[in-house]
């Protein structure tokens, strides 16, 4: 099983993660954790990084490159991953399309459907983090690190926005399913928990015969 973890910065991504981690690795449960992209390609992880800096450049090479990183990673990282259990992604397929439409301005529909090609990459389970941007702001001054151009208030809150719409464009594409859920009380995050956790314990792991035969 894929897991993604998506939201915008401070909607308690780390957080969940970290829970998500500890209870599965108590439980025997094989979960690892792998982040958003590859970096596998030298001119991909370019314009990604350039991306993330909110420099957009050329649209199509920023949408290739993007398909380009994650078809590596679920050739090189993620199958590979399954192979030894179910893999938690911080940041995955809607976190790249929303970069991708808020640097360039455009309807992420687009970015959804074309990274939603890559089949192998695609999340059984998708977590849509929708915890308010105030709250998420009032979480993100408190770090020590340098702000990012997507956690200035203006950019989050129009990134909440298009996650939204990531998520609808998403199920529609792939007929695949996103919770929408804050991360915003206690309460919130077991709720969150437990919802993972139950579609995680009935992935389990592979067994030695699985493993076997897979070879």
């Amino acid at each position: 099983m894929l897991l993604a973890l998506e939201g915008i910065a401070g909607a308690g991504k780390s957080t969940l993660r970290d829970r998500l981690l500890a209870t599965a690795h108590a439980e025997r449960i094989p979960l690892s954790h792998i982040g958003q992209f590859s970096w596998l390609s030298h001119p991909a992880t370019r314009t990604l990084i350039r991306l993330r800096a909110g420099h957009g450049g050329d649209e199509q090479e920023a949408k290739e490159a993007a398909a380009q990183d994650l078809a590596l990673h679920s050739r090189f990282n993620i199958s590979v991953a399954l192979t030894e259990g179910p893999v938690l992604a911080d940041r995955l397929t809607l976190s790249t399309a929303c970069l991708l439409a808020l640097v360039h301005r455009q309807h992420v529909d687009t970015y959804v459907e074309r990274l939603a090609e890559q089949t192998e990459a695609r999340p059984q389970l998708t977590v849509l983090l929708t915890t308010e941007p105030d709250i998420c702001h009032d979480r993100i001054t408190r770090r020590a690190t340098e702000r990012r151009f997507t956690e200035q208030p203006e950019a989050a809150a129009r990134l909440a926005d298009l996650y939204n719409e990531a998520a609808d464009a998403w199920a529609k594409a792939t007929g695949l399913p996103v919770l929408k859920h804050p991360c915003t009380t206690h309460a919130d995050l077991e709720a969150l928990v437990n919802a993972c956790m139950k579609d995680l314990r009935s992935a389990g792991s592979p067994t030695a015969t699985n493993k076997g035969a897979s070879r």
